[in-house]
């Protein structure tokens, strides 16, 4: 059984990047073809063992909970007509035996507070944080190797890969100590979106982290940030200080739907990926190149 069986999916920001589209609908809600990006987050966080999962929500965010709660009337019209198959994998969404925590963060007070609202569900137990706008694919996916590595070393553990030098000021960036036999790698700090020449590194942090219930105690007393807000990264370069952090090589592709190109190219990966018609994507990705060299050379 694994250690860990909590995770926290923050889902209260507003997806200003995606207006209008989510002026009305939650951009966790936004499809990777048929399914919500937030919904590939919940299944690799249940492939890992979690039985827990934690929404934190905001305002005009109902419709989150509402995908993953039962739709009895959904499920009952397909089966009246004679859509088993439909109402099944709507019936699954939510695995038996995983249990969903709605709760609130009553302002737009950063990452760090949203963590930080998950206090009273998480209590005393270690937990992990997915966000939705990474989306991440492979055969090892990072929060089952967080998750694993924390039964061999429990402590804050962060799932980070090396980025090139023009997206450094995007991230948080790792100060790395020694890296251990068994591939972790010690974090002495944690720099939130640093410009270039001040990186201590090119290894970024991206949605994945696995804490102990000491983060509370930091986020509770930390100070704003960034933009005023109770910045997630300032907790963790605390704790890095006291040598309570290491950090793991993600091994999977990582897709940041938060951005525009970002969302495309996730969409046109799992599309090619997809069994069923990505042969016939491919074909149809050919002959659009083709129909724009023969317009480029007609011009």
């Amino acid at each position: 059984m694994s250690l860990i069986t909590k995770a926290v999916f923050p889902v209260a920001g507003f997806g200003t990047r995606f207006l209008p589209a989510t002026k009305a609908m939650p951009k966790e809600l936004l499809p990777i073809i048929d399914k919500p990006i937030v919904q590939y987050a919940v299944e690799e966080a249940v492939q890992a063992g979690i039985t827990e999962l934690i929404f934190i929500t905001g305002r005009n965010k109902r419709a989150v909970g509402d995908h993953f709660d039962a739709n009895l009337e959904l499920e009952s019209q397909l089966v009246a007509k004679g859509k088993t198959e439909l109402r099944d994998m709507v019936r699954n969404i939510v695995p038996e035996g995983v249990a969903c925590i709605f709760m609130r963060q009553p302002e737009p007070l950063g990452l760090g507070h949203a963590v930080l609202c998950a206090a009273p569900a998480v209590g005393n137990n270690p937990f992990v944080v997915l966000l939705a706008d990474d989306l991440m694919q492979g055969s090892y996916l990072p929060t089952q190797a967080l998750v694993e590595a924390f039964a061999r070393q429990p402590q804050t553990i962060l799932s980070v890969s090396e980025v090139p030098q023009e997206d450094v000021s995007k991230y948080g960036i790792l100060k790395p100590g020694i890296t251990g036999k068994d591939g972790m790698i010690r974090v002495d700090g944690l720099v939130e979106k640093p410009a270039l020449q001040d990186a201590p590194s090119r290894m970024a942090s991206f949605g994945r982290y696995v804490f102990t219930p000491e983060i509370f105690a930091i986020l509770r007393r930390l100070a704003p940030g960034a933009g005023g807000e109770i910045q997630l990264a300032d907790a963790i370069d605390q704790l890095a200080k006291d040598g309570k952090v290491a950090a793991i090589l993600n091994a999977a592709t990582r897709y940041d739907c938060g951005d525009k190109f970002g969302y495309l190219t996730a969409i046109v990966d799992v599309a090619l990926a997809n069994p069923v018609y990505g042969a016939q994507f491919l074909a149809l990705l050919r002959d659009r190149l083709e129909e724009q060299d023969t317009t480029d050379l007609a011009g």
